[in-house]
């Protein structure tokens, strides 16, 4: 069973329903607070992941995207959009994906963990990845919650969800992916990781370290540091703070680093404030508030 954890009030909640699902004055006024130009919309997990039929599944998500695709028509100098996908039907999920880049101009996906305790390592995504890699899109690997919750954050009510389980949870989906080989059979993927890359920009030097002494490992073509520097991107929502930015930035490039919020769980005006205020070059700083996010998700104006 989960732990318990302090729950957010009917009306917070309902608060933060009303801001995710609202496309007009209120979004665009956040933005304008915080000087963002364009925004990237997605769907907050689990989303049609959690459903257990997966028919359900593809049509609640094309739904979705069909939705998304009329908002970002309406405000096109504003909005772009990510991908919803049904993992559940691997075959389903590659062609809404081509759908909606190729159709409906979405700028890459959102896929929130697991699907049902199932991770984007196991073989049946690699068509997925294949398809990914060819429309040269990125995904955004977003936290959800533990297939199962850890041992360790049992009674803990405090460490799970947001302050910490879904750290964890994310970057070892991540470290999944690099391990079992998909950056080597699919080298062009671009992976975003929320959070300012959920720590794993502190562990580079450990990885490649402690790599090297895994018996019976399955072989990577490169050191683990070579993969998270080439294949993973970070953005800084809910996370902004000087330590880690200078961190990311160090360890992955400033190429590698992209301005995001996570509104409506963060403040727009605090994210932007952060950002202005950075001990950055002016060169870096205006790669990591648009150029990167331009180049990496191909937006054009």
């Amino acid at each position: 069973m989960r732990a318990a954890m302090p729950r957010v009030s009917a009306e917070g909640a309902d608060h933060l329903s009303q801001l995710m699902l609202d496309f007009g004055e209120r979004r665009l006024a956040a933005m304008d607070e915080a000087g963002v130009d364009i925004a990237v919309l997605s769907i907050s997990g689990p989303g049609v992941q959690a459903e257990p039929d997966a028919a359900v599944a593809v049509k609640l998500a094309r739904d979705a995207n069909d939705r998304l695709a009329a908002e970002v028509v309406k405000q096109p100098a504003r909005y772009r959009g990510f991908a919803h996908l049904p993992m559940q039907d691997v075959p389903a999920a590659t062609a809404e994906l081509e759908r909606c880049v190729s159709q409906l101009g979405f700028v890459g996906s959102m896929v929130n963990g697991h699907t049902n305790g199932a991770y984007l390592d196991d073989p049946r995504y690699d068509p997925f990845w294949e398809r990914m890699q060819a429309l040269d899109a990125p995904l955004y690997l977003h936290p959800t919650d533990s297939f199962v919750l850890p041992y360790v954050l049992e009674g803990a009510p405090e460490l799970v969800k947001p302050t910490w389980e879904w750290n964890f949870e994310t970057s070892s989906h991540f470290l999944r992916l690099l391990f079992s080989g998909v950056f080597d059979r699919f080298p062009g993927l671009k992976i975003i990781v929320g959070h300012m890359g959920e720590t794993l920009p502190y562990h580079l030097w450990r990885f490649d370290s402690r790599a090297a002494l895994i018996v019976g490992k399955r072989p990577l073509k490169e050191v683990p540091s070579f993969y998270l520097k080439r294949n993973m991107f970070v953005t800084t929502s809910g996370q902004f703070d000087d330590v880690p930015l200078i961190a990311a930035l160090s360890a992955l490039g400033a190429d590698k680093v992209l301005f995001s919020i996570d509104y409506p769980y963060e403040d727009s005006a605090t994210a932007g404030r952060f950002l202005d205020a950075a001990p950055l070059d002016e060169t870096t700083r205006a790669k990591v508030a648009r150029g990167n996010a331009i180049d990496v998700m191909r937006i054009k104006a």
